[in-house]
């Protein structure tokens, strides 16, 4: 199967929810949420792919890194390269149906474990569907739940879940504070205040990432309430209309707790090179989402090993053409904005 198989059949399967355009900017889909689409006008969509679209690389050639080393550790967990897949669910709602939710989730985490990265799994508002990723992980290896930002006793029930399946650890989906799907299905969301993140950094030893982080001012709050990871992310432009796209705050999150905690980012990666510029502007890790649901519709299991095998193909060749030897030899310098 190639990536032409994959994205006929996702076009097929998908019933409409995504038209599988073939540059996906967020432009076709402006509105559809659900869907796959952006938030209201679908802007923040569009900034996301508009952010990374202005940055440029410096090609070099004239150097020894012939063997780029790209593997990383993620909370003890050693991967081939610093991608993980995003935390969704949905299938019904968002991407046609073709897929169960625990179909989906099978799919994800098996995959990224076939390409020796890690997926991080979702939740939603049927409680069922947060447990579906959590047998993934216990099946098919190692993986991060991720929790909606429910009320406090009902986060801390849900680490109890990943608790018991040894997971390296959890995540807290804090951009999806206003989903109103949630509150529909009786199971509010909200934004937390630094005291309740503390609450619940310190009712568990697993590592609490943070993940919805667009401001230095935030990514400070996460690191003294005790996190250990955020994710720079608005959501892939699925919950606010008009946000800046990732890419262009990452400097400033950066250059404000690097180094104090780990930084992942998601949001209109959709190459290798994407990955790279990311990595560039000094995140430890990327998120990688819609490209996933398009890969495992299209072609399940096998979709995504295409499409993370390809992404790693494309960070290792981009390493090569900018001198890079390894991870940490990809800096700001390497960029033109």
């Amino acid at each position: 199967m190639n990536t032409n198989d994959i994205r006929v059949n996702a076009k097929k399967n998908l019933n409409g929810s995504c038209k599988v355009c073939k540059i996906c900017n967020g432009i076709a889909c402006a509105g559809e949420v659900p869907g796959m689409g952006g938030a209201g006008t679908g802007q923040t969509f569009i900034n996301n792919i508009e952010a990374l679209k202005k940055i440029q690389l410096k090609l070099f050639t004239l150097h020894d890194a012939k063997n780029p080393q790209m593997n990383i550790k993620v909370f003890g967990n050693e991967i081939d390269a610093p991608i993980l897949v995003a935390p969704i669910t949905g299938s019904n709602l968002n991407f046609g149906g073709y897929l169960t939710e625990s179909e989906y989730a099978n799919i994800v985490v098996e995959g990224a474990k076939e390409s020796s990265l890690m997926a991080m799994t979702g939740d939603t508002a049927k409680p069922e569907f947060y447990k579906f990723g959590l047998d993934a992980i216990n099946e098919f290896g190692s993986g991060i739940p991720t929790i909606k930002p429910r009320n406090i006793e009902q986060i801390i029930e849900k680490i109890r879940l990943a608790e018991d399946i040894k997971v390296p650890a959890i995540a807290i989906d804090m951009d999806g504070a206003g989903l109103i799907t949630m509150a529909l299905h009786g199971q509010p969301v909200g934004p937390k205040t630094k005291s309740e993140l503390e609450h619940i950094v310190q009712s568990t030893k697993l590592p609490v990432i943070l993940k919805g982080i667009m401001t230095p001012e935030e990514a400070r709050i996460a690191v003294n309430a005790g996190a250990k990871g955020i994710v720079i992310s608005n959501h892939g432009g699925r919950v606010l209309d008009s946000v800046v796209g990732v890419a262009d705050v990452i400097e400033s999150i950066v250059d404000e707790v690097k180094g104090e905690i780990m930084i992942f980012a998601d949001s209109g990666i959709r190459s290798g090179i994407d990955v790279y510029k990311y990595l560039a502007l000094g995140v430890d890790c990327v998120l990688v989402g819609r490209p996933i649901v398009i890969a495992a519709v299209g072609g399940k299991k096998e979709g995504v090993v295409n499409l993370l095998d390809q992404m790693k193909k494309e960070l290792y060749k981009t390493m090569i053409l900018t001198g890079c030897k390894e991870i940490s030899d990809i800096n700001r310098d390497k960029l033109i904005k």
